[in-house]
């Protein structure tokens, strides 16, 4: 294998094991901080108790986030040094943001929250992580940023001096239209994330308590667990509904900005009215056009997604083999060498991957509605099947958000920096002209093979604490706070509770 085809295999592995975390934290860090201002507010136990159960997942969660995506930046320079010698000037400044203004805000005041449950009052320490949380969506949206100006560059010029990408409006990159649109679909899946696994948690454990038929067991889930339960599923339901949307909004931006990208998702070849929506499409793993058949569609809906028309001349959508015809006169149908180039992205991932973002949220949304209505009117479930349904619906929207990520980034290809249609041509960049020249294919194979190692030793980490301080369920508590302390409640009792 070539130097290009290990980069890129490299950066995929990687990116999808820290993206598996990534969703859970942004997530799950509001649903915490929401847990510990009931507590607060209303100062009952179960809260508090909840607040740290589900802390110490999310620090968890959050530690092993930060060791896999340590190794991100790092790619640009070594495997993609080419790519980070155009776009350096301008992909640099969102992700210093991020760890000026976001990251450094997260670990400060995380770090706060951990160790100052018996030093800051109680509201200080809630506004710690507050903060954290504003911080880790902050953190997306200067992430994004720059991923949004990989798929359409804006705020721009080219130095044909120095062959490169200058910003020159940093306002422009970070209120690009492609931003706007994933901001809101990101944070919306990441609370469908959040909301499953916290739901999904709380739901086995109701289960399981009332099948004991003990009472003491039988209150804790009632009291404890089954609010969990109803916060989880309201979250679900109400992100659910944010992520249709906003996935609506930027499906049609899609098809003016990346239409290729649209157009493989649909298995649409050639130009269309009224165009179906493929349910399933078969034909080999990595397919052409002339290898798709369409077994199951329905008419107009892949129009009106695209266009917000079934039919007529508005509704039509373009093909791949359009888009390729356009790239082909805008910007040529060989390369240096002579080589053809293709400008349709993988047909086969690409629409898989769209449809399993779609499909795997399915999950999420069985458990929401079965869950509220078991749990309606103050009641609890025994219903083994719930429990299961739970733990089978736990890690469908991470999968979900990974295959939306790999659709993101796939269906760019064969562009890194993909050409904005009205902007400067010359801002865009093949990935194949964006990786190092200098590092041959041995250095590469070799970090591949360590990093894949290596992730997957994390996820078993990560997987074992999870599951580990899942089970244990949520610990037995009492009010550490400064106040509690001046009221002489337990002040010589050790914690608890430690992080």
């Amino acid at each position: 294998m070539e130097t290009l085809d290990l980069a890129r295999w490299q950066f995929a592995i990687t990116t999808v094991y820290h993206f598996i975390l990534v969703p859970l934290t942004i997530g799950l860090a509001p649903l915490v901080a929401g847990m510990q201002t009931a507590w607060v507010v209303t100062k009952n136990e179960r809260w508090l108790r909840l607040t740290k159960f589900f802390g110490k997942l999310l620090l968890i969660n959050f530690a092993l986030g930060v060791a896999t995506g340590i190794v991100q930046e790092f790619q640009f320079g070594m495997a993609w040094s080419e790519y980070s010698r155009f776009v350096g000037d301008v992909f640099g400044a969102p992700l210093a943001m991020e760890a000026l203004a976001a990251f450094f805000v997260e670990s400060t005041f995380l770090g706060l929250w951990i160790f100052g449950w018996d030093r800051l009052s109680k509201k200080v320490h809630l506004a710690c992580i507050w903060l954290l949380a504003i911080a880790t969506n902050l953190s997306a949206y200067f992430i994004l940023a720059a991923n949004s100006w990989m798929q359409h560059p804006v705020g721009t010029v080219y130095n044909e001096a120095t062959g490169r990408a200058e910003m020159e409006s940093i306002g422009a990159i970070l209120t690009n239209s492609t931003l706007l649109a994933a901001f809101p679909h990101t944070i919306s899946a990441a609370f469908l994330v959040a909301g499953t696994f916290v739901s999904g948690i709380a739901t086995w454990w109701m289960v399981r308590l009332v099948r004991s038929k003990k009472p003491e067991l039988v209150a804790l889930a009632r009291d404890t667990y089954r609010p969990a339960v109803v916060l989880g599923a309201i979250v679900m339901l109400v992100s659910g509904i944010g992520v249709g949307i906003s996935g609506d909004v930027q499906g049609r931006l899609m098809y003016e900005q990346q239409p290729g990208k649209m157009s493989a998702a649909e298995g649409l070849c050639e130009s269309e009215e009224g165009a179906a929506f493929s349910l399933l499409t078969v034909g080999p793993w990595n397919p052409t056009c002339d290898d798709l058949t369409r077994v199951i569609s329905v008419p107009g809906v892949a129009s009106f997604l695209g266009t917000g028309h079934f039919s007529g001349p508005e509704s039509a959508l373009p093909g791949v083999n359009d888009v390729q015809r356009e790239m082909e006169a805008r910007f040529g149908a060989t390369d240096e060498a002579g080589n053809p180039i293709s400008y349709t992205p993988p047909l086969g991932i690409t629409y898989w991957s769209f449809r399993l973002m779609i499909g795997l949220a399915a999950f999420s949304a069985a458990l929401a509605l079965w869950a509220l209505w078991a749990t309606r009117r103050g009641r609890t479930s025994d219903n083994p099947w719930l429990s299961r349904l739970a733990i089978v619906a736990i890690p469908a929207p991470f999968l979900a958000s990974s295959f939306g990520w790999i659709f993101t980034e796939v269906g760019r290809q064969p562009w890194v920096v993909a050409p904005n249609p009205t902007g400067i041509d010359q801002v865009r960049l093949l990935t194949e002209r964006g990786v190092s020249t200098a590092v041959p294919p041995g250095v590469v194979l070799a970090s591949l093979i360590v990093f894949t190692l290596l992730y997957a030793a994390l996820g078993v980490v990560w997987y074992r604490l999870i599951h580990r301080y899942a089970i244990e369920g949520v610990p037995q508590v009492h009010d550490e706070s400064p106040e509690a302390r001046a009221r002489d409640i337990d002040a010589d009792r050790p914690m608890s509770f430690a992080y």
